[in-house]
């Protein structure tokens, strides 16, 4: 008889269950881990009511994960072992189209990701495949990093790759729209860049509070001020060197071409809708203002070691931006919270079924 584990498995868009399932095998050339922590990301929630194109149900999700070996398979020929702690980041790279050969892994033409092709983290245990191992994102976690914030570097990793990408430094003035989990990530990793001044928004008042605690230096509530107009009154009618919208509003877009500086950097990081992806933007202002407009997805391998590092050194405040611990028990509320705006970043623990829930609303 095949052992079991609890998991939350999707049946189909919009139900979701805590039950039993299947333990998670170790592959012959991979691992298996049982899952200290693992994160949940505003895809999962979209995943939850929506589905994906990847994924046919039913279907185990999470791919924000930590998790300690305890099994290797029987052709595993790695160097971890028994015990090690991991920090598992879901995209695996193929390695042979033009963008990998040339070391530019964010662009794969043939990605894959844990939680898709394989069956993610929400689970108490975790099989991770030789492919992954070999061409995905995968690192032992270092000394003095919690496992629990080792596990949400994840979204830092494509942070970073952003920031990059818009140059962000020293002397900028830097605006972020969107003070969730991710525009707080962005917020302390411009603070870490030397920006020299940071300004966050957003319409929950509650959210920015939140975001001084990650280096904001002023915050605005674009539901009470016109985001534009503060903007330009707070650089002298300039604009800001970078504008990063960090949400899924296509106004944001519009609004952070029309508050760049002459030959500022837009980051447009948050995705939108597919029937909103065209938001009416002056293409005009973007010609003769001399803006660039970057488009930034996912990241590489380098990226993902230095979300580890800024997590470890406190630059990226995991405690704060974790605001929930929960046993996976209490995914149904976590989803609650997070939808509502009153959670930054959900954390769950699947082997800690009898701790209470660490909360620290918002």
């Amino acid at each position: 008889m095949a052992e079991k584990m609890k998991a939350v498995e999707i049946k189909e868009p919009g139900d979701y269950e805590y039950k039993t399932v299947d333990k998670a095998e170790c592959p012959a050339g991979g691992l298996l881990i049982e899952v200290l922590a693992c994160g949940l990301c505003g895809s999962d929630l979209r995943i939850l009511a929506s589905g994906h194109d990847n994924i046919s149900f039913p279907w185990i999700i999470g791919h924000e994960v930590s998790g300690k070996i305890v099994e290797t398979g029987a052709e595993y020929g790695g160097f971890w072992e028994k015990g090690d702690i991991l920090a598992v980041a879901p995209v695996v790279y193929c390695g042979e189209c033009e963008f990998c050969l040339n070391a530019r892994y964010e662009f794969c033409d043939n990605i894959k990701e844990l939680a898709q092709n394989w069956p993610g983290g929400f689970a108490e245990y975790m099989s991770i495949p030789e492919e992954s191992l070999k061409l995905g994102t995968i690192r032992e976690i270092p000394k003095n990093l919690d496992p629990v914030q080792a596990a949400v570097a994840e979204p830092a990793s494509s942070v970073i790759n952003a920031q990059e990408k818009g140059k962000v430094g020293f002397q900028d003035t830097v605006v972020i729209i969107g003070a969730g989990p991710i525009g707080c990530i962005h917020t302390s990793l411009a603070r870490a860049k030397g920006a020299r001044q940071v300004i966050t928004a957003d319409i929950k008042e509650n959210r920015l509070e939140k975001s001084e605690s990650f280096g904001a230096d002023i915050t605005i509530n674009a539901e009470k001020k016109d985001l534009v107009d503060e903007v330009k009154k707070m650089t002298k009618g300039l604009g800001a060197d970078v504008v990063i919208t960090a949400n899924p509003v296509p106004e944001t877009q519009v609004q952070a071409v029309n508050m760049a500086k002459k030959g500022g950097r837009i980051l447009f990081f948050g995705g939108l809708p597919p029937d909103k992806s065209k938001p009416g933007i002056d293409t005009n202002t973007v010609h003769y203002r001399g803006l660039h407009v970057i488009g930034t997805t996912t990241f590489a391998p380098r990226h993902h070691l230095q979300a580890l590092d800024l997590f470890r050194s406190g630059a990226i405040p995991g405690d704060k931006l974790i605001t929930h611990k929960m046993p996976l028990s209490k995914f149904a509320e976590g989803v609650r919270l997070a939808r509502a705006g009153k959670a930054l970043k959900v954390v769950f623990l699947p082997g800690k079924e009898n701790n209470k829930v660490q909360e620290n609303l918002i």
